[in-house]
């Protein structure tokens, strides 16, 4: 993952992450090694600190801290998984608010509910009346809100760090030799672990042993200029609820404290290798995508037809079977834990399994049933 290092081919999103991890030494050995420091890895190696303060606990990251799909999501906040009625997943929002509690992690976390919008069964009171191949409006009402993801991943690898794990940033790992223990070999050396947990959701599908089990793509989302008090009226999003279709084509969106207005609904392919390195939305086919995107949103709603876009950017995304997260044991031992494939539902839903996988690593708690892995493919 050396290219995330040296450029940005993924465009800017608007999320700003301000807090760098001291460089520590790299210890020859600890108990846990978390591999990723998104919202997962953060997350699991803060609540290991927290359950198991005696136990060391050490965070390789290939680039930056939030660097992949963590730092560059919409930050909508939804309840439970793409899947529904998964074991153990009925109250996802309430176990992210008792964790960023537990490490005093501020991220804006705001949940008024979320809207569920659609082109048929709309309410007539439904306070949005947009036009997009139909009349869209609000179909349910679901828990949900949003969050700044900048500040998660700050106030998760600030928690981390204060509570004694290592990250270390810049330090990709290239493979694991298993044994009795882990062997992780990365960019400064080699890490000997006795639990490890992989949490790069849609990178490094090999390491992790997700190649043959998930599809990894490119989320599109851009970003409005502030929009008046009165705009967001006439838009009916002055309640500043999140929203997102129930219904094809796509789109999803939030507004933002300075009430710009992100919205999303494009999806990028990786090419055959899986390698989303390779996906750069400067490309023809990426450029295109935006061009028509913002012409769908200003033609949404008068009140939208002259609102300027400031930033234009894609983040990791990936999907299984299901659309169910993967969560289970590595394919080439007990030892290690592979979570991720959170289908678009990770703001909450990473944190919260993150707190699960480091009660599972310490012997506290099984994984589900449902994350077990399996070799089938979808969604090409």
């Amino acid at each position: 993952m050396s290219a995330l290092r040296n450029h940005n081919p993924w465009g800017t999103p608007p999320w700003h992450i301000d807090f760098a991890p001291p460089q520590r030494q790299i210890p020859s050995a600890a108990d846990f090694a978390v591999i990723g420091a998104g919202f997962t890895g953060l997350a699991a190696a803060a609540w290991l600190r927290v359950l198991a303060p005696e136990k060391s606990v050490v965070v390789l990251e290939a680039g930056r801290i939030g660097h992949g799909a963590s730092g560059r999501t919409g930050g909508m906040a939804l309840d439970g998984a793409a899947a529904d009625d998964l074991d153990g997943l009925e109250d996802v929002l309430g176990g992210l608010r008792k964790i960023l509690a537990t490490l005093e992690v501020q991220c804006d976390l705001s949940l008024p509910g979320a809207w569920e919008i659609g082109r048929q069964g709309g309410s007539k009171e439904s306070p949005i009346a947009w036009n997009d191949s139909g009349a869209l409006r609000v179909v349910n009402e679901v828990p949900g809100g949003t969050l700044d993801p900048g500040k998660l991943v700050s106030g998760l690898a600030r928690a981390s760090d204060r509570l004694g794990a290592i990250i270390a940033e810049n330090q990709p790992v290239s493979h694991v030799d298993w044994s009795d223990e882990a062997e992780i070999h990365f960019a400064g050396g080699r890490l000997r672990a006795k639990k490890v947990l992989f949490a790069t959701n849609g990178l490094s599908l090999r390491l992790s042993g997700l190649e043959e089990s998930t599809v990894p793509k490119l989320t599109l989302a851009t970003l409005t200029g502030p929009l008046s008090e009165k705009q967001l009226e006439e838009v009916g999003l002055a309640q500043r609820k999140p929203f997102y279709t129930v219904d094809f084509p796509y789109l999803w969106g939030r507004v933002r404290q300075d009430d710009s207005l992100v919205l999303g609904a494009g999806l990028l392919d990786a090419p055959e290798s899986d390698d989303l390195e390779e996906v750069d939305v400067a490309s023809p086919d990426a450029t295109r995508m935006f061009a028509s995107f913002e012409r769908r949103v200003h033609g949404l709603h008068p009140a939208l037809k002259d609102c300027n876009f400031t930033h234009h950017w894609g983040g990791p995304i990936l999907f299984r079977e299901g659309w169910r997260p993967v969560f289970a044991e590595h394919p080439a031992s007990t030892n290690g834990i592979v979570l991720g494939a959170y289908a678009g539902h990770g703001v909450a839903l990473s944190s919260f399994l993150g707190a699960w996988a480091a009660e599972a690593l310490l012997g506290e708690r099984t994984l589900p049933e449902w994350g077990a892995l399996t070799a089938k493919r979808v969604f090409r």
